[in-house]
């Protein structure tokens, strides 16, 4: 599949409270092996693991931003403003190696509800899943 992907930093005004910490409660990854990777969850869970054309990492899935709720979009973290820049922008062929976890998406999520992005992925996510309506209750 072709995805729009777009690139974040932990320096930048909005991720500086977070400091290298991502949604899932660990820190952020960039090594030559793993990566991370925001995305709306309701598209693709906490965990999923994909490859995009052309690289060798992998990319997990651990964050999730504000602005890509409903979008598909996947924001790839870069350590640096210099190479967020670099990144800017692109389409990629993107394939899943392993899905996520909708259930662990929705537990996170559900701790979460006063921010309205997290409602709506939590929302999608048992529109998706009826059966994970008591997870997002808890």
């Amino acid at each position: 599949r072709i995805v729009r992907t777009t690139a974040y930093t932990c320096s930048e005004a909005d991720h500086l409270i977070y400091g290298s910490k991502n949604a899932a409660g660990t820190n952020l990854r960039y090594s030559k092996r793993v990566r991370s990777a925001a995305a709306d969850w309701s598209f693709y869970p906490v965990g999923t693991v994909f490859r995009i054309k052309g690289m060798k990492q992998l990319h997990v899935v651990d964050d999730y931003g504000s602005a890509l709720t409903g979008t598909g979009t996947i924001d790839m973290y870069q350590p640096s403003k210099n190479l967020m820049n670099q990144w800017g922008r692109r389409n990629v062929q993107v394939s899943v190696v392993q899905w996520g976890s909708f259930k662990r998406s929705a537990e996170i999520l559900s701790k979460r509800t006063k921010y309205s992005h997290c409602r709506q992925m939590l929302s999608n996510i048992t529109r998706q899943r009826p059966d994970l309506k008591n997870v997002a209750k808890r």
